[in-house]
Formats: C-alpha cells, sequence, structure tokens
C-alpha cells in the first residue's frame, strides 16, 4: 500500500484533517475575466477557507471541462493571456497565500511550453512561480512516467485521476503516482453545476483506501455546502470548480470568498460522519 508522502499539498489536506474536517480545494482558471481579477478571486478563495488552490491555465480544447468553465477559459484566451502571463500572476498569488497551490492545465501547454518535450521548462516554471504541484487531468498515470520524473526534481506533488470505470489495477497506478493527493472523479463526465451527487463517488474513495494511504480528493459536480458535507462524510478533500467559478461570473472576489466561507462549513460538518 502506498503512503503519504512528505509535500505541501498533502501536508495541507492533512492540516485540515487533523483539524477535523475535509480539506476544501478550489479550482479557478487565471485570466477570468483578467488576470488581476483571478488572482483577486483566488486570493479571497484562500480568505474564505480554502485549504488548497487549483490554478487553471486555459487550453483551446479542454476535454474534461464542461460549458461553465470552458467559457470562462475563452475569455481568457480570447484576452491573449499566455502560460508565461498566468505564472506571472501565481507569482503574485503565491507570494500573497498562505496555503498551497497547483496548476491544472493539459499535457499539450506542459509538452509545448519552451518548445516541443520541454517538459522540464514547464516543471521548472512552475517551481519558480512558488506553485506546489501540477494536475495534467489529460495524462494517464500509466503513460506518466516523464512527467513524474521532472515534476520529482522541481519539487513539484503529482495528481492523477480515478473514475468509477476504473480497475483495480487502474487505481493502484493513479495512487502509486501521485503524491499530492488521488483525484476521485465522482462521476463519469465533464465538469459542471449539478443538482445532486453521484452515487457512485463514495464506492470508488472506498475502493481507493484499499490500496493507498495517500489523501483521496473528491470532484466533479460538488456545487453545494450540502453537497461538500456528503462528501466530507467519506473523502478527505472536497474539489470545486464550476459553483466557483459562477461566482466569480456573479460577483467577483466577494461572491468567492462567501461562497467558499458556506462551502468550507460544510466540509466541517461532514467530516469522518456517514
Amino acid at each position: 500500500m502506498s503512503v503519504v508522502p512528505d509535500n505541501a499539498v498533502a501536508r495541507g489536506i492533512r492540516a485540515a484533517n487533523d483539524d477535523g474536517r475535509a480539506a476544501l480545494v478550489i479550482y479557478l482558471p487565471a485570466g477570468y475575466p483578467d488576470l488581476v481579477t483571478s488572482r483577486q478571486c483566488l486570493e479571497a478563495a484562500a480568505d474564505g477557507g480554502a485549504d488548497v488552490l487549483e490554478v487553471g491555465f486555459p487550453y483551446s480544447d479542454p476535454l474534461m471541462d464542461g460549458p461553465t468553465i470552458q467559457a470562462a477559459n475563452q475569455v481568457a484566451l480570447d484576452h491573449g493571456y499566455t502560460p508565461a502571463d498566468d505564472f506571472a500572476m501565481c507569482v503574485e498569488l503565491t507570494g500573497s497565500v498562505p496555503i498551497p497551490a497547483l496548476v491544472m492545465t493539459y499535457y499539450n501547454v506542459a509538452w509545448h511550453y519552451g518548445g516541443v518535450d520541454r517538459l522540464d521548462a514547464f516543471a521548472s516554471a512552475a517551481a519558480d512561480a512558488g506553485l506546489c504541484g501540477a494536475i495534467l487531468p489529460d495524462l494517464p498515470a500509466e503513460e506518466g512516467g516523464p512527467w513524474r520524473s521532472v515534476a520529482a526534481k522541481s519539487g513539484l506533488s503529482t495528481v492523477f485521476f480515478t473514475s468509477p470505470s476504473s480497475s483495480d489495477d487502474r487505481l493502484a497506478a493513479a495512487a502509486e503516482a501521485s503524491t499530492g493527493f488521488v483525484y476521485a472523479t465522482s462521476t463519469m463526465g465533464v465538469t459542471g453545476k449539478r443538482q445532486s451527487l453521484s452515487e457512485m463517488a463514495a464506492p470508488l474513495v472506498s475502493r481507493l483506501r484499499a490500496v493507498t494511504e495517500r489523501p483521496v480528493c473528491v470532484g466533479i459536480g460538488v456545487t453545494t455546502a450540502a453537497h461538500a458535507r456528503e462528501v466530507a462524510g467519506f473523502a478527505d478533500g472536497v474539489i470545486v470548480g464550476s459553483a466557483a467559478v459562477h461566482a466569480v461570473t456573479e460577483g467577483g472576489p466577494k461572491a468567492v470568498r462567501a461562497l467558499v466561507a458556506d462551502l468550507a462549513e460544510g466540509c466541517r460538518r461532514g467530516y469522518g460522519r456517514p
């Protein structure tokens, strides 16, 4: 059984657990509605009670993202922002928040940063920006060896995805390859706000518990404090993306802070309860 490594991301999640709550992980895209406001919204999320931040670097073909995140990413792309601009924003972000932040983007962005097949350049840039890890959702754990190598050299945590349809062997491979946390998707499909949670999430977490002691965080479809409370009953962390992006659209940093505070309360009230 794989054990938890000593890194800022895992420590942040376990610190929340030790405090009697599931960790709250908030995703927001860089550059939406602009770079300055996106940083302010991420800072508001930290102020509202997030334990870990996922900073999305927009990509033109986001396969796992639903319409809310796709639309936000397109706004950032239309502004002409590049990954270099996003990393520059992250320098300011990580200098102002006390919680770990990861970059979340697609493999093609990392592959081409600094030239074709320059994963090392992307990893170095992430570390230089003060980021603690990276999530590449379209990179299978079984094919992640080159990325894992450069990430480790730059001191970045890795996070790989699992789904309800994953075989036991794939769950074990993803858990072994993940050094920050294991990402458990609550359902099959793309991100987005939902009225209710899938019943497939809890069994997936249970299967992961059998093969790893690393933190397991659940995302995709977690929308409300009630959802957060439910997920906190069986997972180490709760990941919220589309609902946070919607808050940016509706009211900027103030709305993000209010939403995150509500979600954080759900994470505390539900932790460890059946």
